[in-house]
């Protein structure tokens, strides 16, 4: 199938590795890595022709991984009002791309001519978006194929396998697939009508423009959720790994209704950053060399706006006991942040003393690395090694103790035991509970492919829960990124020929 005329954006999952609950408060960082688990939506023209010159444009948005999820939009466009209206013959709704479509082109109307708009609409549009498989579980497929709950397994799983159910039945895995959603399908439809909003382009306005893509993600998601959230997992989507402090949630809450599509001017003095400045501060970050995440979806599951709502009750009722708290886990978390970022440094300043010392320390469990290593060349990163793995078992301490005071399963105790049961693995330097916590999942960090295959044992060996790992890993390309742009010359980007082709075929 031809690509041409065809853009394809994606944006990756995330995960919370510290700034559980803190990142509600502006007063707190969080640190969240995104994962090369990604989102993408595909755009192309479609078929449909106008039945005439006043007719509407078709916009057509499969999600193919799921039963009855096609959606059909009527598009008009007036002045600078461009107008887009769900078909009522569907046989389900999704706000979310519902609310991203009416609001992208809104905004598009009164950013670029309407006429380049009517020209992409003339012969519709296709949108087809689709999930990495780790975003949804696959216990369900691999029994249906009679294999075992491991890597092996879900590698023979095809790119974008169906559910086999609908959105509303679906188990995610956690990885922020509305927020990946949100942030590929603005993107992409931001950069179809205009590729000068493409974050690939090296011009002045690039970042710019990206700002503007995460604002009017972030805003769009906000209104789905019917609530002003922290916003990490957006701010993931379009920048990757980094240490997130969130934006005050005034920004958007004079616009937080679904009649600010009526005011575009009003709305876009929030979102333009040409025009207001947002507080949020975002501060890159990655991994040090060696060090290699490792995620599991527990098949017991937590509901995280529960978790959430009991634990700001419970800060609400004793401010002074919570508060007291907070400052020694948010302290704990950014020593966390540091030291990893101190740790990636080393590896700059010396890399054979860092590998060398990595290596060493990917062979024996955390708690013999003070014993230190024949070679005492390596002391210095060891130490470093050694003070990051205590001062995450301090995060997890503080988290324990939030358990017990709020009464609410932070860190469950059999979620105590299997990150223990990791923890005692040689060559692993962390493991907790992302995000909320609860029984949703765990992550690890590990020196070694041995040391991963290893977790992998003992995740499958664990009986109190069904632990069932992902494949996915740190991202290697960041946040946001246009796979396919809309030059007549434009060729996927590099590696994902297999992915557009998968795409262009569903």
């Amino acid at each position: 199938m031809s690509i041409s005329n065809t853009t394809i954006v994606s944006a990756p999952g995330k995960v919370l590795v510290a700034g559980g609950y803190l990142v509600l408060d502006p007063a707190f960082s969080g640190l969240v890595i995104a994962t090369d688990a990604r989102f993408y939506t595909l755009i192309r023209p479609s078929n449909h022709t106008q039945a005439s010159s006043t007719a509407p444009y078709k916009i057509t948005v499969r999600s193919p991984q799921f039963e009855n999820a096609t959606w059909n939009y009527n598009t008009t466009i007036h002045d600078k009002d461009v107008l887009v209206t769900a078909s009522e013959d569907d046989e389900s709704k999704n706000t979310f791309v519902e609310l991203a479509l009416i609001y992208s082109l809104a905004i598009l109307g009164h950013l670029i001519p309407t006429e380049k708009i009517a020209q992409k609409l003339e012969n519709g549009l296709e949108i087809v978006v689709a999930g990495n498989n780790d975003f949804y579980s696959q216990r369900n497929e691999l029994e249906a194929r009679g294999l075992k709950l491991n890597t092996e397994s879900l590698q023979q799983i095809p790119l974008f396998a169906s559910t086999h159910t609908t959105l509303k039945e679906v188990h995610k895995t956690g990885l922020g697939s509305s927020a990946a959603l949100i942030t590929s399908f603005v993107s992409a439809l931001f950069i179809h009508f205009d590729d000068a909003f493409s974050t690939q382009q090296q011009q002045e306005n690039s970042n710019n423009s990206k700002e503007l893509l995460h604002n009017v993600a972030q805003f769009v998601h906000c209104l789905a959720q019917g609530k002003v959230g922290s916003g990490f997992d957006v701010s993931s989507a379009v920048w990757g790994s980094h240490t997130y402090r969130r934006f005050s949630p005034e920004v958007l809450q004079k616009v937080m209704n679904h009649d600010a599509k009526n005011n575009i001017p009003s709305l876009l003095k929030v979102l333009d950053p040409k025009q207001t400045s947002w507080d949020n501060v975002v501060c890159p970050f990655r991994l040090a060399p060696g060090l290699h995440l490792m995620l599991a979806d527990i098949d017991a599951g937590s509901h995280t706006p529960t978790l959430v709502s009991n634990v700001l009750k419970w800060h609400k009722n004793k401010p002074e006991e919570a508060n007291e708290l907070w400052a020694s886990l948010g302290a704990a978390n950014d020593n966390v942040v540091e030291l990893l970022s101190t740790l990636d440094q080393a590896a700059k300043v010396n890399p054979e003393e860092y590998d060398a010392a990595i290596q060493w320390a990917g062979t024996v469990p955390a708690v013999v690395w003070k014993n230190g290593s024949s070679s005492s060349e390596s002391t210095a990163v060891i130490q470093l090694l050694i003070e990051i793995h205590a001062e995450f078992s301090a995060v997890r301490e503080y988290l324990r103790e939030m358990s017990r005071l709020s009464d609410v399963p932070v860190e469950p105790e059999e979620q105590t035991r299997l990150l223990d049961a990791c923890l005692a693995v040689p060559g692993v330097l962390m493991a907790g509970v992302p995000g909320a916590g609860g029984f949703d999942a765990i992550f690890c960090i590990v020196l070694s492919e041995k040391s991963r295959k290893e977790v992998e044992r003992v995740w499958s060996d664990f009986k109190e829960m069904s632990v069932g790992p992902l494949l996915c890993k740190e991202s290697a390309e960041g946040g946001l990124l246009v796979v396919l742009g809309q030059h007549d010359d434009s060729k996927p980007a590099a590696d994902h020929s297999a992915i557009v082709q998968r795409l262009a075929q569903l």
